[in-house]
């Protein structure tokens, strides 16, 4: 039987991410969400998705919820597993992005290098970093799980903001203060940056 050269896929006849956000008349990018545990990351996400939802935008956020309850079920919180978390997600996210898909991330990521390393995965024309920002005595505040007073406490090891630190973003592409701005307020800002990075212009 004469071998079959084209038997294994390979990269240069996928169909490229262009057609695919042709299809889904948007241009893909990863919206990635920083900041303490409580300063809303989350919760911003998931309204800006259902923003952009009801404009017709096909997207996924990621978080803590989705990707540790599955891909990264086997990490801890060491320096080393933090890294791989980030470096997973990433690597998901490039994935998502290149099927023409808009990816909102919602992850602490507490260092520049780690984000450094993100962005360098996912490409930094393709990176938008939004730092949510909040003071730590805030997100205390509005810590219904308890996690801070635990980690004062001792009971919860590496826990970022207590005695893991937190690196603030030095040219973040959004800030959003969210000790001063309502949700919808943040959302608003979001849609203002990223809807004219995100809108698919017909040739």
């Amino acid at each position: 039987m004469p071998e079959n050269k084209n038997i294994h896929t390979t990269f240069d006849r996928l169909l490229k991410r262009d057609a695919k956000e042709k299809l889904l008349n948007q241009k893909s990018r990863v919206i990635w969400m920083t900041g303490l545990s409580g300063a809303g990351k989350t919760t911003i996400a998931q309204h800006f998705e259902v923003a952009l939802n009801k404009m017709g935008y096909l997207t996924q956020v990621l978080d803590g919820d989705n990707i540790r309850s599955g891909i990264n079920n086997n990490l801890g919180f060491s320096e080393e597993d933090r890294y791989e978390n980030i470096r997973r997600i990433s690597e998901v996210s490039k994935l998502l992005m290149d099927s023409g898909i808009i990816c909102i991330n919602s992850f602490i990521s507490p260092t520049n290098e780690i984000r450094d390393m993100a962005k360098k995965i996912i490409g930094e024309e393709n990176f938008i970093e939004v730092f949510v920002d909040a003071p730590i005595e805030v997100c205390e505040q509005r810590d219904v799980k308890g996690l801070y007073e635990k980690a004062r406490r001792g009971e919860i090891k590496n826990f970022t903001g207590i005695d893991s630190p937190f690196d603030i973003p030095d040219d973040a592409d959004i800030v959003l203060h969210t000790d001063k701005l309502s949700v919808d307020e943040c959302v608003e800002v979001c849609l203002q940056h990223i809807l004219p990075i995100i809108k698919y212009d017909q040739e």
